[in-house]
Parts: structure tokens; C-alpha cells; sequence
């Protein structure tokens, strides 16, 4: 693959698709399910991820991908890793080409669409490669990393629910992104996708921004974020609820489909915390800082009202 493509493209190991996702029997079987995407090598998110599943002691936790990507420290990232690994994982695709034995010469694996800045996607094969070079020499580690699976799905209450990194086709897809999920056309899509995949909904990250839709088919909600701003009225992560009822905890919005709530929970980790160890890592002018700082300090420029409309 030519070096232009690198952070556009995506290699074959990343297809799948919706009948696979109906043949595919649940890894989980819940009451309650937390699905968090976007960690993005955060601790504070973590810290504040974990009590609060632990405060539903019936909860279960998923992370769908991307849970590595600012913790370019050997001792961090193996923490970062050793803490996820005690739940449930599928991969992102930033997981996936650490763990890739062989370059596929795919950069991040992001395969940026065609209108995002050719300099961000550039800056992301730098982080990526940072990262790469910090990797821990741990066998365990990496085999755990090279054995995630590109999706899942898990029963809730009854009830399938996919969980994917990307889309219903890809583990880099952007089929539910926030700019193109309301055109007609994607949406027969992924109408078309929910009944092909036998479930209720798909609960996603990959494209770092919050979306809820309810189609008459099913429901996709995409967390944007567990481990970074995606809004302008806070610094906090999102992740996603799925119950037979809503949580006490306030949600940024939520729908109901087939009898389960889907909720966008607000994760309020610790910000002046974050930011410290952020800049101690990526430090003013470098890929991550250029980036990424200004939606870290001060949030994103997005309103609830620009990306959600349930």
C-alpha cells in the first residue's frame, strides 16, 4: 500500500459483516452493560469508569476499541492495558496495528475519509508509530492484543446487541458517523444492516463523535469519546448504558427500543490530573498537542444539539 494511504485505507483483516454478526453467538449475557470506546489511554477515565460500574453490581463492561492512544509510556501503557484486559475487549484499530506482526503499511488504521485534513492524518501515523516504539516487550500482553476480535455481540436482557469499533462492515468503518447518518441513503443502510445482523442495536466509537439514532429497525449509539471532551459545556467523557431500565445517573440523552434504555452516561474524570500527565507526554507543538489540546482543555466545539437527535 503506497505511504500516501497511510491513515486512509484499511487491509482486509478489518472486513466482516452483518450475517457474520448474526451468526455470531453473545460473549456476554447481562442485565446491565457499560460500553466504552475512546479511552484513548486516559487513567483518570478508568478510575472513574470502574466505580462506576462497580457501583451496579449486576453491570458488565465492554470496551470497544481505541483504548490505547496518548499513553506513549512503557509503565502506562501496560497499565492502561492490564486494567482493561480484566473485562471484556474488542479491538480498535489502533489495537489492532500495534499488534499487527507484519506491517500492512496502513499508518493507524484510521481510514480517515477523504475530507479530514491530510495533516491530522499525518500527525496520527506519527502518534501511532510513538506509540509502537513504547510497546512493552511483553508476550502476554501483546498475544492478548493480537487475540481481540473485531466485534461482539452480547445479550442484554434478552436482547442482541452488537458491539462494534467501526461499523456493521468494518472495524474501521464510518458508516455511523455524525455527518453522514441522517443522508437517506445511509439510513436504509443501516436499517438494512440492523435486520442483517439480527440485533437491536450497534454501539460504536470509531469516529470520536457522540451520536444516538432510533430507526425503526433497531437503535446505533456511538459514544464519541470515554476518555476525552466531546462536547462544549464540559471537559467529560461519554460512555454508553444499556438496561431494561435507566440508571440513576442523569444521561446526556437517551432512547428505548425493544424494551431497553440506551443512555449516554457523562464520565467525569479528572481533568486537571489528565491534563498534567497529558503534557507531560505530549507537550506543546508536538502530533498529539496539535491535535488534540485544544478539544482536551477546553472541550469540543460540538453542542449536544449539533450531534444528537434522537
Amino acid at each position: 500500500m503506497s505511504a500516501e494511504r497511510e491513515g486512509r485505507s484499511c487491509p482486509i483483516d478489518y472486513r466482516y459483516s452483518p450475517s457474520l454478526i448474526a451468526a455470531t453467538e453473545p460473549c456476554l449475557s447481562t442485565q446491565v452493560l457499560y460500553v466504552a470506546g475512546g479511552l484513548y489511554g486516559n487513567p483518570y477515565a478508568l478510575d472513574c469508569l470502574e466505580a462506576m460500574v462497580s457501583d451496579e453490581p449486576h453491570a458488565k463492561l465492554i470496551f470497544n476499541g481505541d483504548f490505547h492512544w496518548f499513553d506513549a509510556k512503557t509503565e502506562l501503557f501496560s497499565s492502561i492495558n492490564n486494567r482493561v484486559a480484566k473485562y471484556s475487549a474488542i479491538a480498535g484499530n489502533v489495537e489492532k496495528e500495534l499488534a499487527r506482526t507484519e506491517s500492512a503499511n496502513v499508518g493507524c488504521g484510521c481510514a480517515y475519509p477523504e475530507a479530514v485534513d491530510q495533516a491530522l492524518v499525518d500527525r496520527s501515523n506519527r502518534i501511532h508509530k510513538r506509540l509502537q516504539s513504547i510497546l512493552p516487550n511483553d508476550s502476554h500482553l501483546l498475544g492478548w492484543l493480537r487475540n481481540l476480535p473485531n466485534y461482539a455481540v452480547v445479550e442484554v436482557v434478552g436482547r442482541r446487541v452488537a458491539v462494534v469499533h467501526g461499523d456493521a462492515t468494518s472495524l474501521a468503518g464510518w458508516g455511523f458517523d455524525a455527518g453522514s447518518i441522517d443522508l437517506p441513503e445511509q439510513q436504509a443502510l443501516i436499517q438494512r444492516w440492523l435486520v442483517e445482523a439480527n440485533v437491536d442495536a450497534f454501539a460504536s466509537s470509531h469516529t470520536c463523535q457522540a451520536v444516538c439514532r432510533q430507526f425503526q429497525s433497531g437503535v446505533v449509539i456511538n459514544n464519541g469519546a470515554a476518555g476525552m471532551p466531546n462536547f462544549n459545556d464540559g471537559c467529560y467523557g461519554i460512555i454508553t448504558r444499556i438496561a431494561q431500565t435507566a440508571g440513576h445517573r442523569k444521561p446526556l440523552y437517551s432512547t428505548t427500543y425493544q424494551g431497553l434504555v440506551y443512555e449516554a452516561i457523562p464520565l467525569y474524570y479528572d481533568q486537571d490530573a489528565w491534563i498534567n500527565l497529558f503534557l507531560s507526554l505530549w507537550p506543546d507543538g508536538s502530533d498529539a498537542w496539535i491535535s488534540y489540546w485544544e478539544r482536551i482543555e477546553q472541550g469540543s466545539k460540538k453542542t449536544l444539539d449539533d450531534l444528537i437527535s434522537v
